[in-house]
């Protein structure tokens, strides 16, 4: 909790010097595997489970951290995009009210809530039931919706790459959005990847414990905070891209399921 209290003070104060409401963002992939080795820690690292979902946890994190740091999110002048579109469309106190309310308090706390399942662990003594076939089933999953993200990422980065590269040489690319890959199953399969790993941190426990205290809170925020992101982003693609309305038509928003046919213009 005290780190909780630091980070959204820190990530609030830095907001105000700098003029960038993103400090919520570089912090994101980090804290959450702070959180977990400090749950891990409460057996003395002697919980094989704990110290194997706070190991994957970081694994997400460096991840992020390194997807974050190329798009050159870490550098000045990276804010999201998002924040700059909203202020414009609020007055300079209602943006601050948002600011503190929403980007810090909001955010940090739902990355601590994200990781309570670990904590419930620690709390129920999970260190008296030996690491199963069934964690091992859940560790698989969580892996391999780890590789579904990466491979989602780089298929964006690669994209965004040859975008930047056509423009560069006064060519346009058939749409300004990627539709090859995974995103051609999934509009948001990074999205999709994201949220679910931390479901899968989630079952870690429920499969345990069951349903104890709000250690499902995380998870089911965080999707409903994945699903809002991506409408409002969807608003901004379909605003600058026509084509993106007949995108949403064939492709599934967030789960990868088979493209629809086009239908008939």
């Amino acid at each position: 909790v005290w780190i909780l209290l630091a980070v959204s003070l820190a990530t609030w104060l830095l907001s105000f010097p700098t003029k960038d409401t993103s400090w919520v963002d570089r912090i994101w992939s980090v804290v959450p595997a702070v959180y977990a080795w400090v749950w891990a820690s409460q057996s003395g690292f002697q919980d094989a489970r704990l110290n194997v979902m706070a190991c994957l946890i970081t694994l997400w994190a460096a991840r992020l951290t390194f997807n974050f740091a190329r798009k050159g999110g870490y550098r000045p002048g990276g804010e999201d995009y998002r924040w700059e579109i909203l202020s414009k469309a609020m007055k300079p106190w209602q943006f601050q009210l948002f600011n503190l309310g929403f980007i810090v308090i909001f955010q940090n706390a739902l990355l601590f809530a994200i990781t309570l399942p670990m904590w419930v662990l620690a709390e129920n003594g999970s260190k008296s039931v030996p690491f199963d076939g069934l964690d091992l089933w859940l560790t698989l999953l969580f892996l391999v919706l780890l590789s579904l993200e990466t491979v989602a990422d780089q298929q964006q980065w690669n994209f965004q790459k040859f975008k930047k590269a056509q423009s560069a040489q006064g060519r346009q690319v058939n749409s300004g959005f990627a539709t090859k890959g995974l995103f051609q199953f999934s509009r948001h399969p990074n999205f999709f990847a994201e949220f679910s790993q931390w479901w899968v941190v989630f079952l870690f426990a429920e499969v345990r414990v069951g349903l104890a205290g709000w250690d499902w809170l995380g998870a089911v925020v965080l999707t409903a905070l994945f699903i809002g992101s991506t409408r409002f982003t969807e608003g901004i693609s379909a605003s600058k891209y026509p084509q993106y309305a007949d995108y949403q038509k064939r492709v599934s928003a967030l789960i990868p399921w088979f493209p629809r046919r086009a239908g008939k213009a």
